[in-house]
């Protein structure tokens, strides 16, 4: 078994001639493939992080563990496909549920790791039936309500917890992100979450220091108090270099989220089961997109891949940290530099790796405003939702039809309501996860039972992300865009253009 470690130097290591490509098995100069590396830490930095404060979950932690699973996603695959996991999205809304059921970080990493080892499983299955398994049990009506119902679901977060700590900074951070993600192309277009954090948190300093402190509900508080909006308090405290804290309770009776062995529950291990389809879209979409960046066929590996990623969520689960996937922002940045070497990869990961052990860098993250959040998540809550309906439209999902109409309009409704369901005194099923349900059941029912004409307008294409078509045999284009189906809100901005074509890939903040 090869473990993709023997990589060919490119050339003279310093230059590529115009069209030319460095291979995942090729590198440039260490140098270079440094510089690289760092490039790759940016680009998957912000989302990485900025995920795991919205989940409750240590972001320090989330950082060292990406690394840890890009290592182990890249020996998996042999370092045929070149990507870098970060902090997954998908599982958001399903945490967010737990939470509200009074589950703690414990229950939320136990729930996530069962999620990754289904993940895990079902690449092993597309391993040895092949990719066409993924269109017949999830078609794009399917994938794409799914992902639908997990964004929307999470707007009452956004209204409840985050929004009214400081509606202000809110509002002008949401309309920073949407400046910089619209007005901006390249490198800078596709780090607007990040970039929109430090203006966020720079403004609310700025505020504290000209206006003084605020009065608001802290997210999960009852009552108003006075406070700073950015609190730095922390920071000053913490070590340069050391092993994340362990989870603890602190003196308010609030959670401490830190390193922490899983617990598992039934009803949580549900509520976030829903967002392994939503990774299994998006892996797909990732593997085609390097596949044409690379003229490589990666179909053979497809399930390697998928695997790889419940593998990384089970490794960083296991120990308190958060889920993980594929980032299309590193895609991106493989799109603009056209060098795919592996190298660069494990050059990022052991960088992540270093962030991750030091508790200064966790508690300057940890101390974002939640007004900050509040601007930020309005936007990716959105956009996570409304990738369901891209999802739909660029696979030409027909809602005329009754069997694609009326049972993703009941799951959808069902999501984004937290509409509940009881089963027993002590159990019931709502939201996420009876909506996802109701949406993979309610459509292969509504497929059996419709009039044959019916069934076969129901079944359309094989799921396409971007110009990318997957599972029909009818192909790709040639472009080497970064696409993605079902993702966690990443796209490579319109700057990151493959100088050998005239199209751009989509782009999203």
């Amino acid at each position: 078994m090869s473990l993709g470690l023997g990589w060919k130097l490119k050339g003279d290591g310093s230059s590529l001639a115009p069209g030319e490509v460095v291979a995942p098995d090729e590198r440039l100069s260490w140098g270079r493939t440094v510089g690289l590396g760092a490039q790759h830490v940016v680009a998957m930095f912000g989302a990485t992080f900025v995920f795991p404060l919205i989940m409750g979950l240590n972001p320090q932690l989330a950082i060292l563990m990406s690394g840890v699973a890009t290592i182990a996603f890249l020996l998996i695959v042999e370092g045929k496909v070149p990507s870098y996991l970060g902090t997954s999205a998908a599982f958001v809304g399903g945490v967010a549920a737990i939470r509200a059921q009074g589950g703690d970080s414990a229950e939320v990493t136990g729930a996530i790791l069962v999620a990754g080892i289904v993940l895990a499983v079902v690449g092993v299955a597309i391993h040895f039936l092949g990719s066409r398994v993924l269109h017949v049990v999830l078609p794009p009506v399917v994938t794409g309500a799914v992902v639908m119902l997990i964004g929307f679901n999470l707007a009452p977060v956004v209204a409840g917890i985050y929004w009214p700590q400081d509606q202000w900074v809110a509002l002008l951070t949401m309309l920073f992100t949407i400046v910089v993600a619209v007005g901006f192309r390249g490198f800078v277009g596709r780090i607007a979450i990040f970039l929109a954090l430090v203006f966020g948190t720079l403004l609310s300093w700025l505020l504290d220091v000209v206006i003084g402190p605020i009065t608001s509900v802290l997210g999960g508080a009852t009552e108003a108090t006075t406070h700073d909006r950015w609190s730095t308090a922390g920071i000053g405290e913490a070590s340069w270099f050391g092993f994340p804290q362990q989870t603890m309770v602190g003196a308010d009776g609030t959670e401490v989220a830190g390193w922490h062995l899983p617990t598992f529950s039934g009803a949580a291990i549900l509520l976030v089961l829903p967002a392994v389809i939503a990774l299994i879209a998006e892996n797909t979409g990732h593997v085609k997109a390097v596949a044409e960046m690379t003229r490589t066929d990666l179909d053979p590996v497809m399930g390697r891949a998928i695997a790889a990623d419940g593998v990384g969520t089970v490794l960083a689960s296991s120990v308190g940290g958060s889920p993980t996937t594929t980032y299309a922002e590193n895609i991106g940045v493989m799109a603009a530099t056209r060098v795919y070497s592996t190298a660069a990869y494990y050059v990022a990961a052991v960088v992540a790796v270093l962030f991750g052990f030091s508790p200064k860098f966790g508690a300057l993250v940890a101390s974002v405003p939640g007004g900050v959040l509040g601007g930020i998540t309005v936007v990716l809550y959105g956009m996570i939702g409304l990738l369901g309906a891209k999802i739909w439209k660029e696979n030409g999902v027909d809602f005329g039809n009754p069997v694609n109409l009326v049972p993703v309009a009941a799951g959808i409704i069902i999501g984004i309501g937290d509409v509940s369901l009881s089963i027993t005194q002590d159990f019931s099923l709502s939201g996420i996860a009876l909506g996802t349900i109701v949406v993979v059941a309610g459509w292969h029912l509504a497929r059996v039972l419709a009039p044959s004409e019916m069934r076969a307008a129901a079944e359309g294409a094989a799921i396409s992300v971007g110009d990318h078509v997957y599972g029909d045999g009818r192909g790709v284009d040639d472009l080497g865009r970064a696409g993605r189906a079902g993702r966690d809100g990443h796209d490579p901005a319109p700057g990151d253009r493959d100088p050998g074509h005239d199209r751009r890939p989509d782009r999203r903040a």
